[in-house]
């Protein structure tokens, strides 16, 4: 199935260009997406899988590597095995180029136990094709640029400027491919590898 979400997709590359607005994605129970996530050394193996489970009008429920998973209904990730955040906007349907907002939020970065808050600006600055593992794409190109504050678990100060490229595809229902630059961490990398979407 997931081979013939890849084709289906490769097949709508042939056809006239999308229209350069996205509506927010109708998300299904069953929807499933297999990311790789690296830093250094480029890689296509998956190492993130998420799986919907339920879809409300205010929230999406699911899985991360069998992880509960929490998403806002515009796909932001409200609460993961990773993270926490209590205001996160890095989505906002419906999306045009030349768009932009603005969102401030508390966040919880549990693999070192790391708080603070995040004030970031998004724009919405392409509409272009983006070739990843999982296939090529008509997606909007955005770009987050961030201030991040907070507290190690040691109690020192965290202050620092993020930056983030990422690409949203709508025939995909997700973010298909992640740049992000935060000097705390060094540079990561999110991109599709495959995936499967219920009709």
């Amino acid at each position: 199935m997931l081979a013939v979400a890849a084709a289906v997709v490769l097949a709508l590359g042939t056809a006239p260009a999308l229209a350069q607005r996205a509506e927010r994605p109708q998300v299904r129970a069953g929807d499933r997406w297999e990311f790789a996530v690296y830093y250094t050394v480029p890689s296509t193996a998956p190492n993130r899988t998420w799986v919907v489970s339920a879809v409300t009008p205010e929230r999406i429920e699911g899985t991360e590597n069998g992880e509960p998973l929490l998403l806002t209904a515009d796909l932001n990730v409200v609460d993961s095995p990773r993270e926490q955040s209590s205001n996160p906007t890095l989505l906002r349907f419906p999306l045009e180029v030349g768009r932009h907002w603005s969102f401030a939020s508390d966040y919880l970065f549990k693999p070192k136990r790391s708080r603070g808050r995040t004030v970031t600006d998004v724009i919405v600055v392409a509409h272009e094709r983006v070739a990843v593992a999982a296939g090529e794409f008509d997606a909007f190109k955005l770009e987050a640029k961030g201030h991040l504050s907070g507290t190690s678990p040691i109690g020192s100060r965290i202050d620092a400027e993020t930056f983030l490229a990422y690409w949203y595809a709508p025939a995909a229902r997700a973010i298909v491919k992640s740049v992000y630059h935060n000097p705390y961490l060094g540079p990561s990398n999110v991109e599709l590898v495959a995936f499967e979407l219920e009709p």
